[in-house]
Order: structure tokens, then sequence, then C-alpha cells
């Protein structure tokens, strides 16, 4: 493995969230799962349910018809402590008519990025592999999906979801722009999506050290205070021994991001460590830096034997 040098966008998180609250420091662990990508539509998905398997199940909870639903988030390219979820920022705007997706079968989610001078976005900067990060998050955080879509020629991007649970949800793109005003800045901009149904929101998972997810341990180590930059480790083991396996998965060996409790502010954990050729393992760092204070729940995939795999991480910053 080599280390990763990651660019001026990169290396700062792309991180949203509201004042910070005083706490006390608590890192925990509890176990999710992967899916597999929907065929509702181009593109490839990544589900996750607290079930602890490939397969998701997850319950539901009462939605939220429009943006408005649920606070917004600013898609800021540095840490802003104030701004909450939007979908629009700096001229850039996320745009979509699918405020309302079915519940129970796969569904495509179609949508555009928007400049500053109105027209759509179609030169986007290739970011871990990809050139737009699509993640569908449910407002209980029981429910994970993180997509790459399909852009079309005029602009409009086509992610294909697996199936959701009833209930409120919250939609992500992860972008830089290659060109205009917003040219090499990191934006974060979602919106909300309600799938009808019977739902139930579920509390958030308690916190522990260690978690497993399809036969594999992870554990984490390091502090994580809001505002501060610090080494997040993860060491993976199966069966007692290190795992030194793991496979590639978007440029490096584990793709990390953050979800706060609440309100789904946004964060992702950059790796130090970049994909060589090689095995990794059996431990991995990641730039930890969570802008405000308040209960996280953290999502780490991996892969293995061509699998992908999903833990959810439970962690309080101060």
């Amino acid at each position: 493995m080599r280390p990763l040098h990651v660019s001026r966008s990169r290396a700062r998180s792309r991180t949203t969230a509201v004042a910070a609250v005083g706490a006390a420091l608590l890192l925990g662990l509890t176990a999710c799962g992967s899916g597999s990508g929907s065929p509702a539509a181009k593109g490839t998905a990544h589900d996750h349910a607290p079930a602890m398997t490939s397969t998701p199940s997850m319950p539901g909870m009462p939605g939220m018809p429009s943006t408005t639903g649920m606070p917004s988030m600013s898609g800021m390219p540095s840490m802003d402590t104030t701004a909450a979820p939007s979908d629009t920022s700096a001229g850039y705007r996320f745009v979509s008519a699918d405020s309302r997706l079915t519940a129970g079968h796969p569904v495509a989610y179609r949508f555009r990025v928007t400049g500053p001078e109105g027209g759509p976005v179609t030169a986007f900067a290739v970011e871990q592999t990809e050139r737009l990060h699509f993640y569908a998050v449910r407002s209980d955080l029981t429910g994970f999906q993180h997509v790459h879509p399909v852009m079309a020629a005029d602009g409009t991007w086509t992610a294909g979801l697996a199936a959701l649970a009833p209930g409120g949800w919250r939609v992500f793109a992860t972008f830089t722009p290659a060109d205009g005003p917003g040219k090499g800045e990191d934006f974060v901009l979602s919106r909300t999506v309600t799938v009808p149904g019977a739902a139930t929101a579920a509390p958030l998972p308690p916190a522990a050290s260690t978690t497993t997810v399809d036969g594999y341990t992870l554990t984490v180590r390091g502090e994580v205070r809001a505002g501060m930059a610090a080494p997040l480790t993860v060491a993976f083991s199966k069966d007692g021994k290190p795992v030194t396996d793991l496979q590639p998965y978007l440029g490096t060996y584990a793709h990390l991001t953050a979800f706060r409790a609440g309100d789904l502010a946004f964060a992702h954990l950059h790796p130090t460590t970049a994909a060589d050729g090689t095995p990794g393992g059996p431990e991995l760092t990641f730039h930890a830096e969570l802008p405000a204070a308040g209960d996280w729940r953290l999502f780490v995939q991996f892969r293995t034997g061509g699998t992908l795999h999903t833990a959810a991480l439970t962690v309080r910053a101060a």
C-alpha cells in the first residue's frame, strides 16, 4: 500500500452541521449490511441495513414530503459548523422532480445539478474514481445506500436504488465541478424524499468498541472531537486472525462516510492510504474531522472476495 496524497479539495472533509453542543466523547460500533446494485437503473448501488448481513432489512419511520421536511444541508467546500442540509450552495442546485418513491422494490431516482447561471452542470472532476457520489439515508439512520449514478448527455443523472423501506429519507449528491466558478471545490447538496407506507422510527443503536459484519470484526481506535482533525484507525479481523486481503474499492481499501443523528449533516472521512494493486489490511487509517458535536453514524464499506461489506459505527463527538 502507498500513502494517499490528496488534492487541496480532497484534503478537506465534505462537511455540514448545525451549531455544536457540548458532550463527552463516546466511540462505538454497531453492525450493518450491504446490498447489491438495483436493476431499476444503471449505476452501482451499495445498501446498508442493521441486520449485519448483505441483505437489506430496514424498519420504517414517518416520511417527509419535501426539502422542508427536515433541516437542509449546504454543500460547502470547507467546514461550516452552522449550516444544515440544503439543496443549494454558492449558486449550485440539486434539482429533482422526484419527491416520493415507491416502497418495496428497486426504483430509479433522477436529478440534475445546475450551476450559478441556471444551466445543467455536465463537467465533473473525478473524486475517488467517480464523478459523483450519491447517498440515500433513512431519517433514523437505519437505512444507507451509496450509489454511483449514470449521467446522460443533457446532465440528467439516474441513480438505481435498491428497495427502500417506508419513511423519510434524505438523498445526497457530492461532487466537484471541473469548470465554472466552483471549479475544484467540493460540494454536498441534499434533498428529502418520502417513501409512503407504515413506518416506525428505530432508536440509534448503543455504543460499542467493536462490531461484526458478514463474519468480519472491525475495531476502531482514535479520539473524535468536533472541529478537530485526528487519525481514526479501523482494524479488520476474521476468526481471530488479521484480515490482509482487502480489495481496492474507490481507489483505496475502504470508504467511510458519516451522518449526524437528527439533522443528517454529512462528513466524508478521507483515507490516508491508496490502493496500489496489492491486498490491503489489516488496519486502515482515516483523516477524521467531524465539524460539530453530537451523535454521528459512520458507515465503513470494504471489499473482500469480490463482495462489498458495510459496517455502521456510532460516534459521539464532543
